[in-house]
């Protein structure tokens, strides 16, 4: 398959639309398919005009997990560096300045489910499932799943997860926090649409800046988080964005934010 063909990504105005398209494998993340989403995320990077993008999966998954097929074979300097390619690949995801939605279609286990938390926040389909199944491998998480989960959902039902290892529903996903919403499936990739262009319209210095503050901050010292937030509000007053935002909101009418 070439590389085209194993992320997709379409434009839908400011919205940039990846989809991965390797259904015959359940979208499982092997080398070429993590470095195909490498190569779009490196596309959106470098296109302005896009301010949110929507990840999915083609097919009844959005990721079924890394590669067993593929990583049969490793040894431990093997294992190592297809770890860190997934380190990567989904710290470039999720250090996008643009705001990141999931869209799950469907399984999200292992490396997909460490995908979807590379995301900014997570809407599901009633027929998705989550989960990090890597100890009945003999294996553990290994994109970022034991730190990233944590955050996301809480020290104690991330342990249930990964040291159990079985999958959640979409509603219990839902109820933990994992997922921010739960949709019909003919509803979810509509509704995340929606969503990504209504984040789109807001001002992106404002929305990027929000966003790093936000995940600088969680680790941080509460008082090293205020200061963060500070100093960026301060930076944010000299932005010609700024300005529009409020003369627009004074003259009720709709900002049109330039990025500057």
């Amino acid at each position: 398959m070439t590389e085209e063909v194993r992320v997709r990504l379409e434009r839908r105005g400011p919205v940039a639309l990846l989809t991965l398209n390797r259904p015959e494998a359940l979208n499982a993340l092997d080398t070429e398919m993590l470095l195909a989403l490498e190569a779009r995320l490196l596309e959106v990077e470098g296109d302005p005009e896009i301010r949110a993008v929507v990840v999915t999966g083609e097919g009844r998954a959005f990721a079924a997990g890394a590669d067993i097929a593929e990583m049969r074979d490793l040894d431990s300097t093997g294992a190592e560096a297809f770890s860190a390619l997934g380190h990567r690949v989904f710290a470039r995801l999720e250090a996008l300045p643009a705001p990141t939605l999931a869209a799950v279609n469907g399984f999200a286990l292992g490396g997909g489910c460490e995908l979807a938390l590379a995301c900014d926040f997570v809407y599901a389909s009633a027929k998705a499932r989550f989960g990090q199944p890597e100890v009945g491998l003999g294996l553990i998480p290994g994109f970022g799943g034991t730190s990233r989960l944590v955050r996301r959902v809480g020290l104690g039902w991330a342990k249930e997860m990964i040291l159990v290892g079985e999958p959640l529903d979409a509603s219990t996903a839902e109820r933990i926090g994992l997922a921010n919403r739960v949709l019909p499936p003919d509803e979810l990739l509509p509704a995340a649409l929606r969503t990504a262009e209504t984040a789109a319209r807001k001002g992106p210095l404002a929305v990027a800046a929000a966003k790093r503050v936000m995940q600088e901050g969680q680790g941080a010292d509460v008082r090293v988080a205020h200061r963060l937030e500070q100093l960026a509000f301060g930076v944010i007053f000299a932005t010609e964005d700024r300005r529009e935002g409020i003369e627009a909101f004074l003259a009720r009418r709709d900002p049109a934010f330039r990025g500057r």
